[in-house]
C-alpha cells in the first residue's frame, strides 16, 4: 500500500467501493484505507475482495469485504443498510462495478443491451438511491461514479457500454443538484485505457499493448492507482467545492481529433 501521500485525507470516514476486488476498484480501496477511511469492499466474487480487504488489514488499515451483485436492487440496499447500521453512516460511496458487453448494434441481444445498463447505470441508481438520503440527513457525503471516455467517444461494437457510461454522467450531474444544498456531493471520474484485468484480456500481445500505448498522447497505458487517487481527490473533503463535475483522466485521449495524431507531431 503507497502510504507516502499526505496521510489522513479521509480519516475517520468511511467508503464502499463496488467491484472492488480488482483494478480500479481494488486501487481504490487500498488508497483509502492508506489515508484513513474504514473501506468496505464489495464484489460479486468473495475472493477477490477478501484479499483486498486483508490486504488493507495487514498494512494497518480498517477493511471487510462483501458479496454482493449490485444490480440487484435489494441486495445493494441491504449493503448500504448493513454499513449505516454496523458504523454509524456510510460517508463515501465509489460506484465502481461495472459489465461490459462488446458487439455491433445489429448483433447485440436485447438480454446483452440491458446487461450492460444492469451494472453500468441501474447499479449506480440503486446506489445513489441507498446512500444517498443517510448522507442527506447527516449532512455530509461524497459519491464518485466511474464513468469511462467511451461515454464521450466511441468505437464500433461498443453501443451498450458507452451508452451506460454516458447516461451515467447525466445521473451524476442529476444527483450532484439533489445533494448540493445538504452538503452530499457527486461526482464522476473518466478514466481512459487502464492496466486492468479486463484490459488485459483485450490485449493479447506486447505488439497489441504497444498500439495501445501509442494511441495515447502521453504515449502509455494508464495504472489502476492513477485513476484511484482521483477518486480519492474527489472523496475528500479537499474537493469541498466540487459537485456535479466529471474528472478525465485519460492521459491526454479526449484532447486529440485523430488517433496517434500528437505521436507524429512529436517525430517532427
Amino acid at each position: 500500500m503507497d502510504t507516502e501521500h499526505n496521510i489522513g485525507r479521509v480519516a475517520g470516514k468511511v467508503a464502499l467501493v463496488t467491484g472492488g476486488g480488482t483494478g480500479i476498484g481494488a486501487a481504490t480501496a487500498l488508497r483509502l484505507a492508506a489515508e484513513g477511511a474504514t473501506v468496505v469492499v464489495c464484489g460479486r466474487r468473495p475472493e477477490p475482495p477478501q484479499q483486498v480487504a486483508e490486504r488493507i488489514v495487514a498494512d494497518g488499515g480498517s477493511a471487510r469485504a462483501v458479496t454482493a451483485d449490485v444490480a440487484d436492487e435489494e441486495r445493494f440496499a441491504a449493503v448500504v443498510s448493513e454499513i449505516e447500521e454496523r458504523e454509524g453512516r456510510l460517508d463515501i460511496l465509489v460506484n465502481n462495478a461495472f459489465s461490459y458487453a462488446g458487439g455491433m448494434i445489429a448483433d447485440t441481444s436485447t438480454a446483452d443491451w440491458r446487461a450492460a445498463f444492469a451494472t453500468s447505470l441501474d447499479a449506480v441508481f440503486f446506489g445513489l438511491r441507498a446512500a444517498m438520503p443517510g448522507m442527506i440527513e447527516r449532512g455530509a457525503g461524497s459519491v464518485v461514479n466511474l464513468s469511462s471516455v467511451m461515454a464521450l467517444m466511441t468505437t464500433p461494437g461498443a453501443a451498450a457500454y458507452s451508452a451506460a457510461k454516458a447516461a451515467l454522467l447525466s445521473l451524476s450531474r442529476s444527483a450532484a443538484l439533489e445533494g448540493a444544498r445538504a452538503g452530499v456531493r457527486v461526482n464522476a471520474v473518466v478514466p481512459g485505457v487502464v492496466m486492468t484485468p479486463s484490459t488485459q484480456l483485450a490485449l493479447p500481445d506486447e505488439e497489441a499493448e504497444r498500439a495501445t500505448a501509442a494511441s495515447v498522447p502521453n504515449g502509455r497505458i494508464g495504472d489502476p492507482v492513477e485513476v484511484a487517487n482521483a477518486i480519492l481527490f474527489l472523496a475528500s473533503d479537499e474537493a469541498s467545492y466540487i459537485t456535479g463535475a466529471s474528472l478525465l483522466v485519460d492521459g491526454g485521449k479526449t484532447c486529440e481529433l485523430n488517433v496517434g495524431n500528437s505521436q507524429l507531431a512529436n517525430l517532427e
